[in-house]
């Protein structure tokens, strides 16, 4: 199973995306993980990437993309993936695709998780609320300010992938506003619908001759009807004999008959003009 995850920040992305890899037994790939991984394991690409990341400037496409594909080729993957938090933007998508069709990878499906702006900031100033009466350090990207930056963020590079991966019918969108439990069955039945949690996809091209050999119908029958044309003039209200007449016929007998009866007649004609004679 191979999946990406959309959705604005507070969706819940990060919790459906553990418990999809958890249930399906496929790799969650986080690209900042990714990048980190990648700078520590001292990959070329990590390195560029890590010297990017120590200037604090954003690292590009491409570098990203080449990460992602490095990650592809190991061997954990061969179950499936899914992305969280990547692609951002259109042209990302566009990359991934690219990658992905060169690797024959095959993308199942890209899960929106929708909700509702406003609820999610209500949610976070209930939770910062909560926290600063426990007396407990505020995370300075978990505020109401910082979230209204993120989501105008989302709506400007993100969203447009809504209608880029619908045009291609990759698309299906979940009410993330329900609890955790409920968004994760629905997301399960809606991939088990699309077959991508299916792991014979292939099976229905078997279909049609494993139909035939199991309901056996022709099969078994055919040969029954071979070479006994008794029962089945029988069966028919037909005399056997006229059946068998028309088998014999078939096979070529009657011409193999034919010179035998012309010359059994020819010598009985001349025993019976010599008996006249006498």
């Amino acid at each position: 199973m191979r999946l990406i995850l959309l959705g604005p920040p507070g969706a819940g992305k990060g919790t459906q995306a553990q418990r999809l890899a958890h249930k399906h037994h496929i790799i969650q790939l986080s690209t900042g993980e990714m990048l980190r991984a990648a700078a520590a394991a001292g990959t070329p690409i990590g390195l560029q990437a890590k010297e990017i990341m120590a200037s604090g400037a954003l690292v590009p496409d491409e570098i990203v993309i080449g990460i992602i594909s490095d990650r592809l080729d190991q061997p954990d993957m061969k179950n499936g993936f899914i992305l969280d938090g990547f692609p951002r933007t259109v042209p990302q998508a566009a990359a991934l695709d690219e990658l992905l069709k060169k690797k024959h990878i095959k993308l199942d499906a890209v899960v929106e998780l929708r909700v509702n702006e406003s609820a999610l900031l209500n949610r976070v100033e209930t939770r910062v609320a909560e926290m600063r009466a426990r007396g407990e350090e505020v995370r300075i990207d978990d505020t109401p300010e910082v979230l209204s930056k993120r989501l105008a963020s989302y709506r400007t590079l993100t969203e447009p992938l809504i209608h880029y991966y619908s045009e291609r019918r990759k698309l299906l969108t979940v009410d993330g506003m329900m609890t955790i439990e409920h968004v994760t069955r629905e997301i399960n039945r809606i991939l088990a619908a699309i077959g991508a949690a299916e792991p014979n996809a292939a099976a229905p091209k078997l279909a049609p001759g494993a139909a035939r050999k199991t309901a056996g119908t022709m099969d078994k029958k055919a040969p029954k009807t071979v070479g006994r044309p008794a029962k089945v003039a029988a069966k028919a209200g037909k005399p056997a004999s006229k059946k068998a007449k028309m088998a014999a016929k078939r096979t070529g007998t009657k011409t193999s008959k034919k010179p035998v009866k012309k010359s059994t007649g020819k010598a009985s004609k001349k025993v019976t003009k010599k008996r006249a004679k006498r």
